[in-house]
């Protein structure tokens, strides 16, 4: 992106400068130049390895620059890596100078205050536990000045506060934005800096830097387990999107119900106290519920009169459908049978089996939850939108015969707590269409 607006480029150009009276001290008699030049050289080896090959960033090295160097000199750490490294979007000598500045000024301050409390003596005496107390303090200020800075760029750019929002923040906008990159940035770059501590120690010793490069290498291989695990995250991710778009193409009254589900589905959860990984995997149940009617008819789904029964037994085949469609996606586990039972009822007259009961799995009766209140909550070709307390009314006059009691009390639950906040979606501005009948005779209107 060439145009850069003047409040960041001025925002760039504080920091270099900021940079600038950082270093000037230097040199100094305390600054040993050869561990200088190899720390540097070390750092942008590794820089550009983790770069361009897993795609992340890696401070061990620069923060073992800090708990080694004095500050002035640690600032010189990042220099070299960022003169070399590639820099392929516009403008470049704008962002080369602010993938320079920001670390420097980052690791700067990291040093300043693990210096101040008496690090460089701790981690020559190596005395544990004490080692750690300057060392997480300038862990700390290392990620605070990264939060401003990043906050501040974007803030300078787009001119808004950096990070979204959740709608039941009781803290002030701004405050909350700026807090989210700290909290994100805090846990992986405390694992960086523990490696960081150990190479100074390391380096310290009478092993010396030999001993201490050899931390990098079990970092460097969790580091590639990370980036794998992340890419196939991604696909993962991309896969569902592929699915989720077609499926908004093809009904279009639908438009944002899939993620507005799995949102629901994730409420549930929570509030029912399920593992991470079961949430997560809730969520793809949610999101994908009706990926099966890409195998309906388009003008079964756009119709705008009442179905006959020979159109609602074709649309009711769609659980079967999208099962068939999932059936070989492994990372989507019980998922999948959450898409085929999504429209079981507690009663047993739901499909595409009529199970009833404990026979229905437990995710598929989230999602039956998730869906019905978003039905009722959304505006349809045959229905309008209903007040979220409605629904939740209607949800549990239903409980027990169509829903599981427990997850629409653990619905109610979490929206008392968090509340709803649905995006806008097609399906609340498209242009009005004759009435029409639900699917099944079900409340909520969720069979179509």
């Amino acid at each position: 992106m060439e145009a850069v607006p003047a409040r960041a480029r001025a925002w760039v150009a504080c920091v270099a400068l900021s940079v600038v009276l950082c270093a000037l001290p230097f040199p100094d008699t305390r600054t040993p130049w050869w561990a200088l030049t190899l720390l540097a050289g070390l750092y942008a080896a590794c820089d550009h390895v983790v770069r361009r090959r897993l795609g992340g960033t890696f401070y061990p090295v620069l923060l073992a620059g800090a708990f080694l160097l004095p500050p002035p000199a640690a600032a010189l750490v990042p220099l070299p890596a960022a003169l070399l490294a590639r820099v392929e979007e516009r403008p470049v000598r704008l962002r080369r100078v602010w993938r320079a500045a920001r670390p420097s000024l980052a690791v700067w301050g990291a040093a300043r205050v693990h210096w101040s409390l008496g690090g460089r003596d701790a981690v020559v005496s190596c005395h544990f536990p004490y080692v750690l107390v300057p060392a997480g303090a300038a862990v700390l200020a290392f990620c605070l000045v990264l939060a401003v800075l990043d906050g501040g760029i974007l803030a300078a750019g787009v001119g808004v506060p950096p990070a979204p929002l959740r709608p039941w923040g009781r803290v002030s906008p701004r405050r909350a934005a700026w807090g989210g990159l700290l909290s994100r940035s805090l846990a992986p770059v405390a694992v960086h800096g523990l490696a960081g501590l150990m190479m100074a120690v390391l380096w310290r010793s009478r092993y010396g830097p030999v001993a201490a490069l050899l931390v990098l290498l079990p970092m460097c291989v969790s580091c590639w387990v990370f980036a794998q695990y992340h890419r196939e995250r991604a696909a993962h991710q991309a896969t569902i999107r592929a699915l989720v778009q077609a499926v908004d193409i093809k009904d279009g009254y639908t438009r944002g119900h899939s993620e507005r589900v799995g949102r629901a589905s994730v409420l549930i959860a929570r509030e029912l106290g399920m593992d991470d990984a079961r949430v997560e995997v809730l969520r793809f149940a949610g999101i994908l519920h009706d990926v099966g009617k890409l195998g309906v008819p388009t003008r079964l789904l756009r119709k705008d009169g009442p179905l006959t029964p020979e159109e609602r037994r074709v649309i009711e085949l769609h659980p079967e459908y999208g099962h068939e469609m999932v059936r070989g996606i492994s990372f989507l586990g019980e998922a999948r049978a959450a898409i085929l039972h999504h429209h079981e009822r507690l009663d047993g007259s739901g499909y595409p089996y009529g199970l009833a009961g404990a026979q229905i799995p437990e995710c598929a009766r989230v999602v039956a939850v998730a869906d019905a209140f978003d039905a009722m909550t959304s505006t349809r070709s045959y229905s309008r939108a209903r007040p979220v307390e409605t629904a939740v009314t209607e949800l549990r006059r239903c409980a027990g015969t169509h829903f599981d009691p427990r997850m629409v009390t653990a619905l109610a639950d979490a929206l008392d707590r968090h509340g709803w906040h649905p995006a806008v979606t097609a399906d609340e501005t498209s242009p009005a269409v004759p009435a029409q009948q639900p699917v099944s005779g079900s409340p909520s209107g969720a069979g179509r």
